[in-house]
């Protein structure tokens, strides 16, 4: 099976996926039965280009690190604005890895709507377009007959949203609870080593793990996002960014998670969603939680999730929570399970 691809952005994610495609096609091929062939690559500030018998992907990956540029890709069409790219190639599947704007969802959103409405399977590892607009975007998606997923909003390659709603298929989660962000849990964890609040978070912008405007991470607003489409999708909610109570780390001192950890307590950036009074209500802030729980030992940039289910039980995933090639890896699972719907529609599945 041929699943043909439009990549709208080409930053980190999506070179990563790309190197994940340059290293696996033939695996994937032999494995799963399926050619994931990129034919079209649009980038705002990288450029694009497009061939309907699919480009090289070491050749895009060695153009951007020579020239910062795809625009220098031997033969294909170039000049396609995003947009352009999405309706009028010939492409079975977009993926969307443009930046996250939690305010507009932009310009994501006018990607993934295009996309939908042309009749296009959607990959999406951008917060804002699900955070804020989920219950329109997948209702267009059952109208097109096509798949939307985003298994990479929440916790990057770790598998929140599948883990959720596939392999507990048939268990009703009931709340989830997680360190969603892992920017903030390398800050906590370096204020534990003895690091002030401003000296941890100039270490996390040298090392990339923050922004130069960090105020996404640290005042909880990536985590409230992530936490929103967790509680709309695998709840039932209907919840907004407003909706969910917000407080970032700011307040909480070195001298705070020293006491916490003096009474065997580690402080962390918990996103908790829960039913009550039949509505599902969420907060994002810093708390105090023993050493025994399953959410204490996460520390550095690796994230963790609970799912509470009403047979189960409790069920804790942890993982990379960000990267390019570790986010790239959910929109390669997000493909094969695109390829494994198509399959079963007609044939024996992969």
């Amino acid at each position: 099976m041929e699943l043909r691809i439009a990549l709208i952005g080409f930053g980190n994610v999506g070179q990563g996926f790309v190197k994940i495609l340059a290293r696996k096609s033939p695996l994937l091929a032999e494995r799963y039965g399926v050619d994931l062939r990129v034919v079209a690559v649009s980038d705002r500030s990288k450029g694009s280009v497009y061939d309907p018998g699919g480009l090289d992907p070491s050749a895009l990956l060695s153009l951007i690190e020579e020239e910062g540029s795809v625009s220098g890709y031997p033969g294909g069409v170039k000049g396609m604005g995003s947009l352009a790219t999405i309706r009028e190639t010939d492409s079975d599947v977009v993926v969307e890895v443009t930046p996250t704007d939690l305010e507009t969802g932009e310009p994501g959103l006018s990607h993934i709507r295009a996309a939908l409405e042309a009749g296009k399977h959607v990959i999406t590892s951008n917060k804002g377009p699900i955070a804020l607009a989920y219950g329109e975007l997948s209702s267009l998606a059952r109208e097109s007959g096509v798949e939307l997923r985003f298994e990479g909003t929440v916790l990057s390659g770790t598998p929140a949203i599948s883990l959720a709603t596939e392999a507990l298929a048939g268990a009703e989660v009931l709340g989830v609870e997680g360190v969603l962000n892992g920017t903030t849990n390398f800050i906590l964890t370096r204020m534990e080593e003895g690091v002030d609040y401003e000296d941890a978070l100039r270490e996390a912008q040298r090392l990339g793990y923050a922004e130069a405007d960090p105020t996404a991470d640290v005042d909880g607003w990536d985590a409230a996002a992530k936490l929103v489409i967790l509680a709309n999708v695998v709840m039932g909610a209907d919840l907004s960014l407003g909706d969910v109570e917000r407080e970032g780390i700011g307040g909480v001192t070195r001298e705070a998670v020293a006491r916490a950890s003096a009474y065997g307590r580690r402080v962390r950036l918990l996103a908790s969603a829960w039913r009550s009074g039949g509505a599902v209500a969420a907060r994002v802030a810093p708390a105090e939680i023993p050493l025994s729980h399953p959410l204490a030992s996460v520390s550095g940039v690796t994230n963790a999730l609970t799912l509470r289910t009403d047979h189960l039980g409790d069920v804790t995933i942890v993982g990379p929570g960000a990267g390019g090639v570790e986010t790239g890896q959910a929109l390669l699972s997000d493909l094969l399970a695109v390829a494994r719907s198509l399959r079963a529609r007609s044939g024996p599945p992969l």
